[in-house]
């Protein structure tokens, strides 16, 4: 026969246990959340350089001029000096990762900078605008809002 104080505690023990795995299951969320965001922050703008590389693989210099935004007074020409074939295999690209924990990209302000080897043994700092991801020069060597240059990491090719 079953005693009254037999099962004393036994709901304040399953609750405890709901709310311990209820918390966590939150802080893993969190983790797991956190670092999708850092790792993806700028994976829209990272697409973007590589499809503004395959068009220049590709040899589709018109699609690639339209993506790449510096200003009026870059026609075609220009474009075709900078990015054209004379300067070798737009295709073979890599991007230059930053010091940790920065990835191949820098955010700064508005935009996204990275630096790209291309070509004949050419390197390029690029930014993309964050709001219309139009491509161009970077407009600085060193990110004014944290002040540190885009440095590739010691080792690294």
């Amino acid at each position: 026969m079953a005693g009254y104080l037999d099962h004393y505690g036994a709901d304040d023990a399953r609750r405890e246990k709901q709310i311990r795995t209820l918390v966590i299951g939150l802080v893993v969320t969190a983790v797991v959340v956190c670092s999708l965001v850092f790792v993806f922050h700028n994976y829209r703008q990272e697409r973007q350089v590589k499809k503004f590389f395959e068009l220049l693989a590709a040899h589709d210099y018109k699609d690639a001029h339209a993506m790449f935004h510096p200003g009026p007074a870059y026609p075609m020409s220009s474009f075709l000096r900078d990015w054209g074939p004379e300067t070798g295999d737009a295709g073979n690209y890599q991007f230059v990762p930053y010091r940790w924990p920065y990835g191949i990209s820098r955010s700064c302000g508005p935009g996204v900078m990275f630096t790209v080897r291309y070509g004949k043994d050419q390197e390029q700092v690029l930014w993309v605008n964050r709001d219309d991801l139009t491509i161009g020069f970077a407009p600085f060597p060193v990110c004014p809002a944290n002040g540190h240059p885009p440095v590739s990491a010691p080792g690294l090719p």
